[in-house]
């Protein structure tokens, strides 16, 4: 690992100073670092200097807004979202960090930090890069099928971006300067690259991640639905968050959202167009995953992505309208 300036800051400003002062914009930041050190141990991120946020209170909290939502800081700890009763009625962010089934993982990870790691493809991790590797003709089991006819394609790597796409949350981003704060839709939070070197989402190196605010249920429901290799922590082979607004159990809204497919938690319009205006029943549901991959484009080795991501729509379908989903 390369020696690296260590700091921890007490507050956001003194967080913002110290990532502003660096000129090069060689800083990373550091929450639980479940992630990061990793990528520092491969010396596939080299840091001159890291910021450790997890001392700086305002970015714990959870707290209820004024219009029915709630503000979640960037250092709370994925297992405090399982616990705290302000998100009781987001099932789909609960069943996210439940499949995550690692303690250690849920208890040092972070939401912040979760919605920041980088790319889980092997390419990257081994050090070829993340759009120069020839992922096309080479191992690509575990990339993505859609969003993938640009040279990006690697697939997403968090598992709780989806849900919260589906269930319009934003992201308060602050700096370069103190002063400077704006919301961000988390699913403009999340970009494809264009060249290598640049991250996966838009949050620039003089940039801090603060808060992620949900907004109200309004009688909504949602659900997470993975298709996982094992019971253990191992990443999704496919995932979809779905989100329902329902009167007289016919949806009148609705939102799907597939994750481990696509460079960015993929939102289908498809899928959303066949559920508006019915009734949920497995048809339905079947008829919704079908129309979420009409689109994808399975690479060499991957194409049995295409199938689990179906499958994956069509039960977190049945799981947000209260079904049974079939299955294991």
């Amino acid at each position: 690992m390369k020696a690296f300036e260590y700091a921890a800051p007490k507050t956001e400003a003194e967080a913002l100073e110290l990532l502003t002062a660096d000129d090069a914009g060689n800083t990373e930041v550091l929450a639980g670092g479940t992630d990061l050190v990793g990528l520092m141990k491969k010396m596939i991120v080299t840091p001159d200097r890291v910021i450790n946020i997890m001392d700086v209170p305002s970015l714990q909290g959870i707290e209820p807004l004024a219009d029915g939502g709630v503000r979640i800081g960037a250092a709370v700890t994925l297992d405090e979202l399982l616990t705290n009763p302000y998100l009781e009625d987001y099932a789909a962010i609960q069943q996210a960090v439940d499949g995550i089934n690692s303690m250690q993982l849920q208890a040092q990870g972070t939401l912040g930090g979760e919605l920041c790691q980088r790319p889980r493809c092997w390419f990257f991790r081994n050090g070829e890069g993340l759009l120069s590797a020839d992922v096309a003709s080479g191992d690509n089991r575990y990339h993505a099928i859609l969003g993938n006819l640009g040279a990006a394609k690697f697939v997403s790597s968090s598992r709780i971006g989806p849900a919260l796409t589906a269930l319009g949350a934003k992201v308060r981003i602050a700096g370069p300067a103190e002063d400077q704060v704006r919301m961000v839709d988390v699913k403009d939070f999340f970009r494809t690259p264009g060249q290598e070197g640049q991250r996966e989402t838009i949050l620039e190196p003089k940039q801090l991640l603060t808060h992620i605010e949900l907004p109200a249920v309004a009688g909504r429901t949602s659900s997470c639905y993975e298709v996982r290799i094992s019971e253990g922590p191992d990443t999704p082979l496919a995932a979809a968050s779905v989100v329902l607004k329902r009167e007289a159990g016919v949806v009148r809204d609705a939102q799907v959202v597939l994750g481990q497919v696509a460079p960015t938690p993929w939102s289908s319009p498809e899928a959303r167009n066949v559920l508006l205006g019915q009734p949920v029943s497995e048809e339905l549901a079947e008829k919704a995953g079908q129309a979420a991959v009409s689109v994808a484009r399975p690479l060499s080795e991957n194409g049995y992505k295409v199938q689990l991501a179906q499958v994956a729509v069509k039960r977190a379908v049945l799981l947000a309208a209260g079904l049974e989903t079939g299955g294991f």
